[in-house]
C-alpha cells in the first residue's frame, strides 16, 4: 500500500497579479495531524484547496500517496474533505447525507448499511439518522459532515475551518472528538484554522503561514518555546510574547543588549522582585479568574506579566522586574529572525 502522506515542493499560486502562495514546501507524514494556521488572508485555505485539487498551482509539485497529482482532477486524489459550511443536502435525511458519496460510487447496499451503522455509532448519530439537517443543532450538523468524510474509508482527510460556526463549548467538544477520531482511524489529516487554541491542542505539527509563505513548521510546544521569527512569537500565545527593543531594555536596566536586537519574554516568565534587574512602572491590571495580567511600562515599551490571581497584585506605580536569562528570546530587528 502506498504511503498516504502529502508532499509539496516549491508550490506557488498566483491569482492574476496577486501571489497567494509563494514557494511553499511541506511534508505531511502518513498518520499525521497537521494544522495550517495563520491570520485571515495568509493563504491557508488556498493551500488546502491546492491539495484537494479544487485549485491548481501556478508552479510546483504535489505528491499524494507517492503520485504527482498537481494536474489531476479531484476524484483521483483519494481523499475526503470537510467544509466550513457543512455542505449538507437539506432535503435528505442524516443517513442519506452520510451515504451520498457511497451511493454515487455505487457501493453495494449491504456494505453501505454496515459502514453507516459503524460510523453513526462512532460519531454519536445513532438516534438522528432519520432527521433532516434543519432539525439538527450546529454540533450535530458538523458531526454529519465528519461522518460523511469518514464513511468513505479514505485515509486522507482535509478540513477547512470546520468548527468556526460553533460556540466555544461545542468547539472544545468537537476538537476532542475529531482528534480522537483521527488517532483511532489512523487518518492523515490537514486542518485549516485561524484559532491558535485549536492548532496547539490538536496538532502533531503546526504550519504557521504569513502572507503566503511558511513562517515556521514545528510541534505546538516547539512553536511556543522556540519561535523562529518575531511573527511567530507574536502570533502564538495568549497573551502574546512580550517584545521589547534593546535600547528600551538597556535604558531601564543594567543589561547590555546589542543594538538592532528585539528581546522576547513570555508573560509567565516575568516576576516582580524588590531588587529586580529591570525598572518598570505598573500601569494597569486585568483579572482573568485563575490569572491576573499586569501591564508594566518599561522605557517606551509595555510588558505584560502573568501571575496567579490568588497572589496579591502590585499597586500602580514604580516596580522592578526579573526573569531568567534562559527565558529571553533574541531576534534580529531588521530580519525578524531568531538569533542564536
Amino acid at each position: 500500500m502506498p504511503n498516504q502522506g502529502i508532499f509539496l515542493k516549491d508550490i506557488c499560486k498566483d491569482f492574476g497579479d496577486v501571489t497567494a502562495i509563494e514557494n511553499v514546501s511541506l511534508s505531511v507524514p502518513e498518520g499525521n495531524f497537521t494544522v495550517l494556521l495563520g491570520p485571515s488572508g495568509c493563504g491557508k485555505s488556498t493551500l488546502l484547496r491546492l491539495m484537494a485539487g479544487l485549485d491548481e498551482p501556478t508552479s510546483g509539485t504535489i505528491r499524494i500517496g507517492g503520485r504527482e497529482v498537481q494536474n489531476q482532477p479531484v476524484g483521483t486524489r483519494d481523499l475526503s474533505m470537510v467544509f466550513q459550511s457543512y455542505a449538507l443536502f437539506p432535503h435528505l435525511t442524516v443517513a442519506d447525507n452520510i451515504l451520498f458519496g457511497l451511493q454515487v460510487r455505487k457501493i453495494a447496499k449491504g456494505e453501505q448499511s454496515r459502514r453507516l451503522a459503524e460510523v453513526a455509532s462512532m460519531i454519536g448519530l445513532d438516534g438522528l439518522l432519520g432527521r433532516k439537517p434543519a432539525q439538527l443543532s450546529g454540533g450535530q450538523q458538523q458531526r454529519v459532515a465528519v461522518a460523511r468524510a469518514v464513511i468513505s474509508n479514505r485515509k486522507i482527510c482535509l478540513m477547512d475551518e470546520p468548527l468556526s460556526n460553533l460556540d466555544a463549548k461545542l468547539r472544545a467538544e468537537m476538537r476532542q472528538e475529531i482528534r480522537s477520531l483521527q488517532r483511532n482511524l489512523g487518518l492523515t489529516m490537514v486542518y485549516v484554522t485561524h484559532d491558535q487554541i485549536e492548532a496547539v491542542t490538536m496538532a502533531d505539527q503546526v504550519v504557521l503561514l504569513n502572507k503566503g509563505r511558511v513562517d515556521q513548521v514545528a510541534a505546538p510546544d516547539v512553536l511556543y518555546s522556540q519561535p523562529e521569527t518575531i511573527f511567530t512569537a507574536k502570533f502564538i500565545g495568549t497573551p502574546a510574547m512580550n517584545l521589547i527593543a534593546a535600547d528600551s531594555l538597556n535604558k531601564a536596566s543594567a543589561l547590555n543588549i546589542p543594538d538592532g536586537t528585539v528581546v522576547g519574554i513570555r508573560p509567565e516568565d516575568i516576576i516582580f522582585e524588590a531588587d529586580g534587574k529591570v525598572a518598570a512602572r505598573v500601569v494597569a491590571q486585568e483579572y482573568q479568574g485563575a490569572d491576573r495580567l499586569i501591564s508594566c511600562q518599561v522605557g517606551n515599551d509595555e510588558l505584560v506579566v502573568r501571575m496567579p490571581a490568588r497572589r496579591d497584585a502590585p499597586e500602580i506605580g514604580p516596580t522592578s522586574l526579573s526573569w531568567e536569562r534562559t527565558s529571553s528570546h533574541l531576534f534580529d530587528a531588521a530580519t525578524g529572525r531568531r538569533l542564536a
